[in-house]
Order: C-alpha cells, then sequence, then structure tokens
C-alpha cells in the first residue's frame, strides 16, 4: 500500500494503522517533505519514501515497490495562510494529475481512495439545504481547496472510465476538526475575544472528528465500497453555538465590509481574520450520510458538539465557562428561575480513549452495536435530566432538591369547598351557594 500526506495526522496515523493490519505486507508513506518526529512515531512499522507526487517518477516507486492499494489522503488540504495557496494547489491538482498517471500505467494497482471534501458542494441558496451525493450544483465553487477538489474529482472519474477494474472509492469529508488540525476554520475560532461571523445569518455547522477520518479511511481500504460517500459526524451546531463553545463572543460584519475588515483586522492587535473563513461558514451546507451508514458500515464515534468541543479544549478560552456559569446562577436567582443542572463534560481521559477507539475499531459492527446502544442510553439519562422534575412517593414533584406542591384540579379530591365561578356582570351569590 501507498499512503501520500504522511507529515500530517491523518496520513501518518493511517499508515501506521494498515501496516498493523493483518494480511498488509508492507506500508509505504510518501511526502515531499520529512515527518516530524510525532508524526513518524505514529507511522509505527510502515515505511517512509520522501518523494513528491508531482514529479512523474512517483510512477518508478509503484512499479518497484508493486503497490496495489494507493490512498491519497493529502488531497484537498486547505493552506493556513495565503502564501501556501500556491503551493497547495500545485500539490493537489498537479500531483493528483501525476499520481492517477502513475496509477494508469501499473497494472499491478487494484484499489484508489482519494480523499475529498464537501465544499464541492458550494453554497449556492438554490441548492437544496441536505446534500446526498448524486447532488448537482447549480453553481461551483470559483476557487480555493474547494474548486481543487471539484477538479480533482473530474481527474479521478476520468480514471475510473480508463480502469474498470480499478476499485475507486471518493470520500467527501465535513469540515475535519481536532486539537492537530490547523485549518482556516479552526484558526478562525482561534481568534479572540471576538470571533468574525456574518451578520443577519446563523448558519449550520457539521464536523467530522480527526480520528473518525482515519477510522473511515481504513474502513474504505480494506472494505469494498466504490463510488462517493459523504462523510460527517451526527448532529450539527449553529455558528453562534460555537462561538460560544469556544469561549469567543461573535463579532458580526455586514457581508458587503468584510474585505475591507478584513484588511483592517491585519492592523489589529487582536488578529487578522479572513474573510473566505467567514463566507465558509455562512454557507450552512449539511450532509446527507445514509450511505455512510448502510452501504461503507460506519458510525463515527464523535458527533459535530463532540468533536467540536475536542477541538476547543486546546484553546485558551476569553470567557471562564464557571464563571459564565456563575453569572447565570446569579441572574437566573435575581429573575426567581430555578438553577440548572450541573452538566460536566467529559474528561480528558475520557476523549482520549474515544479517539483511541474511533482509530483502532471505530468501523466494526460491534463497536457501533455498542455505541448506539450506550447512545441510546445516554439519551434516555439526558431526557430525564432535561425535565429536571421527578415524582416522589407521596406524589409531589421533586426539582432541584425543592419539592413543588402537586396540582389539585377540581373534582373534589382536595380539602375545602370547589371555588365557585361567577358569570360576568352577575351580583355574588350566598356563601356556599350554587353557581346561577
Amino acid at each position: 500500500m501507498l499512503v501520500t500526506g504522511v507529515t500530517r495526522y491523518i496520513g501518518s496515523a493511517l499508515a501506521g494503522l494498515l501496516a498493523d493490519q493483518p494480511g498488509v505486507d508492507r506500508v509505504i508513506g510518501v511526502d515531499a517533505a520529512l515527518p516530524e518526529p510525532a508524526e513518524r512515531s505514529r507511522m509505527g512499522a510502515a515505511e517512509f519514501v520522501r518523494a513528491d507526487i508531482r514529479n512523474p517518477l512517483i510512477a518508478r516507486v509503484l512499479v518497484a515497490a508493486a503497490i496495489d492499494t494507493v490512498v491519497h489522503a493529502s488531497a484537498s488540504a486547505s493552506p493556513v495562510t495565503a502564501a501556501a495557496r500556491s503551493m497547495a494547489k500545485e500539490m493537489n491538482v498537479l500531483g493528483t494529475m501525476q499520481l492517477l498517471a502513475a496509477c494508469q500505467q501499473s497494472m499491478a494497482v487494484q484499489r484508489l481512495l482519494v480523499r475529498s471534501t464537501a465544499a464541492v458542494y458550494g453554497d449556492s441558496a438554490r441548492d437544496p439545504a441536505v446534500a446526498d451525493e448524486g447532488l448537482q450544483t447549480s453553481s461551483l465553487p470559483f476557487g480555493g481547496a474547494a474548486r481543487d477538489a471539484v477538479d480533482i474529482e473530474g481527474y479521478v472519474r476520468s480514471f475510473a472510465r480508463r480502469r474498470p477494474d480499478v476499485r475507486v472509492a471518493v470520500p467527501r469529508f465535513a469540515q475535519i476538526v481536532g486539537p492537530t488540525v490547523r485549518n482556516p476554520l479552526t484558526n478562525h475560532f482561534s481568534l479572540s475575544p471576538f470571533v468574525p461571523v456574518l451578520a443577519g445569518r446563523d448558519a449550520r455547522l457539521q464536523l467530522i472528528h480527526e480520528a473518525d477520518v482515519v477510522a473511515v479511511l481504513r474502513r474504505l481500504v480494506l472494505g469494498d465500497f466504490a463510488g462517493t460517500v459523504n462523510v460527517a459526524g451526527s448532529g450539527m451546531l449553529t455558528v453562534t453555538q460555537a462561538v460560544h463553545r469556544a469561549g469567543r463572543l461573535p463579532l458580526p460584519i455586514p457581508r458587503s465590509a468584510l474585505d475591507i475588515a478584513g484588511r483592517l483586522s491585519a492592523l489589529s492587535p487582536l488578529g487578522a481574520f479572513s474573510p473566505a473563513a467567514v463566507r465558509l461558514l455562512a454557507e450552512g451546507r449539511v450532509l446527507d450520510t445514509r450511505k455512510l451508514h448502510t452501504e461503507v458500515g460506519f458510525t463515527p464515534v464523535f458527533s459535530t458538539p463532540e468533536a467540536f468541543d475536542d477541538f476547543a479544549r486546546t484553546l485558551r478560552p476569553f470567557l471562564d465557562p464557571d464563571a459564565v456559569r456563575s453569572a447565570e446562577r446569579r441572574l437566573g436567582g435575581l429573575l426567581g428561575l430555578r438553577p440548572p443542572l450541573a452538566a460536566d463534560g467529559p474528561s480528558g481521559a475520557t476523549v482520549v480513549d474515544r479517539a483511541d477507539r474511533a482509530v483502532r475499531g471505530g468501523g466494526s459492527p460491534a463497536n457501533q452495536a455498542g455505541g448506539n446502544a450506550a447512545a441510546g442510553t445516554a439519551t434516555a439519562k439526558t431526557s430525564t435530566a432535561r425535565t429536571g422534575t421527578a415524582r416522589t412517593a407521596t406524589g409531589r414533584n421533586v426539582a432541584g432538591g425543592a419539592e413543588r406542591p402537586r396540582l389539585v384540579g377540581i373534582d373534589g379530591s382536595a380539602g375545602g369547598r370547589p371555588k365557585v365561578r361567577r358569570r360576568s356582570g352577575s351580583p355574588p351569590g350566598p356563601a356556599g351557594g350554587r353557581p346561577r
């Protein structure tokens, strides 16, 4: 097997995971730069070859090692800075073209997996809010990594027509987040204390955790699925909710002033922001992942809110969550509201264990069944906790440790005389009399 992009977390973790699989003889990781010690450690038993996939010599690597499976994990990687955009475009488009040409020449290649992104669906308001794999978009992305992904998928479809004997799989990932991910989206939420958002729009946000990305790539390599599939965590967040969970405050900016505000922010000590990142957050596209669950047989371990929370743990919050909860309790007490129930998030050890479970066995049916059962139990407990009410043996409702009196109707079960309702404009009757 050959895996590209091993100088980043996804490629290095995937190469090491595949090298430990029984029946896999050899895994070669390829990248134009040398991997850092952390990436080299994650690669494990996988070998490393320093080679640029933009060079036609990559075909010699495939032939010399008799590669039968190619995983292009470095495609559609978003550059962190604008200066790296031209280099990323060459690596995405030209590198993919050379890699596909090398696969075309090698008759030993039997499986090809190319990473893509859900940004290929664009942001047209005329398209459906939920995008499935067969959606024909009204307008294509005009630039950036999204446009690169559209071109790459076109080259992959042409390759599949020329080599029908090769099983080709193209996963379209939602925005990837995690502790090690650094892309325009994560950099945007790292701004402090304000995060610019588009004024008048609070779009939906769907994410996928980096550990689930590695797990689904492993499932696609070792499985028999062919075609295009959407990959995203369950649930969603609004942009404002994500900003608050990151410990920041939203800063609404009109669409017409985005470019000017972006240039002015470069002079501010608070840090510059990218107008493209604000437009990305305003898309609000949600992916239909039924094919991922039914045909691929994979269920992500992290939901969208959980994936974002795991990323947000790496940020230094501008607003202290404890101080915010204390202020909410004080304000609720002044308004006479019931204090909210304590809802502590999972510990760091729990998150690390879940990430390891996602990478090592997140796609197995046994783990999926156990995860779904656990999720059902947790949902039932959460539903009970959200009501904040429990009934005692005496028929009283308990909320927050204090008893509330049971409401009594007019069926005569309570002591005393039922209240008499007078007709409008009629004089009051004698005490104890019947209503007229």
